[in-house]
């Protein structure tokens, strides 16, 4: 019963509360009584946490669910359980974003060009440094004004973007532009292992050649196989759901709105289940 009053107290700021104690069963004098009554330290402890909750929520821009904002709040002395965050996310009304699920999509790779093997396949072990191995993949994303392609780069080490671009249209120069983006930021050693799908635009002659000239080691999927190049997929349905939800917004606020989710909240501030809740960047400062 107090779980329900606690729901009624909760909401009681946006709905009336005769209307709360019919919806959840309990009688207003029962409210009203319990509400009278000194808050336990439980109760209190609630509230405090409620407060940090909803404050952790709007800094990850209203993207972390359960298992991230545990995290959060567990970075004090004090330690508290999902259960518990769960239980207080569902009395605050705070509701992570669902992510999209994940289709494949192959390319189209009816050309000409030379086709890599997958030497990404043939690694028994996970990138142990930086600038090891880098995916790259191009996506869509819909405007008001039609569709605007990206391209990215992704260190497979800690996740981290490391390049990106936007164009209008799929020509080589979109994915080189973010490859070169890329180089400038890091300065890699030779020796870096690139993967990417057979699109045209990785097969191409001036593609290749900046691959050749900076000494990266070309790798590319299996054919009509995108879970050959899964963190790529991945980070992108995570894009769209995070930095692109609602309707479609004009092309310069699109790439406004992803990069500020790139450089402000990705790269430096979410939390990254598979590098132990850490942000790629902080991955990187912390292993090197």
């Amino acid at each position: 019963m107090t779980a329900r009053y606690e729901q009624v107290q909760t909401l009681a700021a946006t709905h009336p509360v005769v209307v709360l104690c019919v919806l959840l069963g309990v009688s207003r004098s029962g409210y009203y009584d319990w509400r009278g009554r000194a808050p336990s330290r439980r109760q209190s402890e609630d509230a405090q946490l409620v407060t940090e909750l909803r404050v952790a929520f709007t800094q990850s821009r209203q993207t972390y669910g359960r298992p991230r904002l545990t995290r959060v709040l567990n970075r004090g002395a004090q330690r508290y359980g999902q259960r518990r965050i769960g239980r207080l996310m569902r009395l605050a009304g705070l509701h992570a974003r669902r992510r999209r699920s994940f289709r494949p999509q192959t390319t189209q790779s009816r050309h000409d060009g030379p086709i890599a093997p997958n030497r990404l396949a043939e690694r028994t072990a996970p990138p142990s440094r930086p600038n090891e191995v880098w995916v790259v993949d191009l996506t869509y994303l819909p405007t008001t004004a039609g569709w605007l392609f990206l391209a990215v780069v992704l260190d497979l080490y800690s996740r981290r973007v490391i390049g990106w671009a936007f164009a209008d249209s799929l020509h080589t120069a979109l994915p080189l532009a973010a490859l070169r983006m890329a180089l400038r930021q890091r300065q890699p050693p030779r020796g870096v292992l690139h993967h990417s799908d057979r699109g045209c635009q990785y097969a191409s002659a001036e593609y290749r050649s900046w691959l050749h000239a900076y000494g990266l080691e070309a790798s590319m999927s299996r054919t009509g196989n995108p879970y050959d190049n899964a963190s790529m997929e991945s980070f992108f349905s995570t894009l769209k759901t995070e930095a692109l939800h609602g309707p479609p917004c004009s092309p310069a606020d699109t790439q406004a709105r992803v990069f500020d989710y790139l450089v402000t909240f990705y790269n430096r501030v979410r939390l990254h289940s598979a590098l132990g809740f850490r942000s790629p960047v902080d991955f990187e400062n912390l292993n090197h």
